[in-house]
């Protein structure tokens, strides 16, 4: 596991917590933001899994 994944995934799951925090305190603005920060995690993860399988060859 390389450090795009590891920080992706971390990036991911802090904005599920912050997209529900949101959710719960009826906070628009902090559940876009956390929507968002998952986002921007899952795409980092992806990036990391494309250079692990390029690494690994396949």
């Amino acid at each position: 596991m390389n450090k795009d994944q590891v920080k992706g995934r971390v990036e991911k799951t802090k904005g599920t917590v912050k997209e529900a925090a949101g959710v719960i305190l009826g906070d628009a603005a902090i559940e876009a933001k956390g929507d968002i920060q998952k986002n921007v995690g899952k795409v980092q993860a992806g990036f990391g899994d494309l250079k692990e399988n390029i690494k690994k060859g396949r």
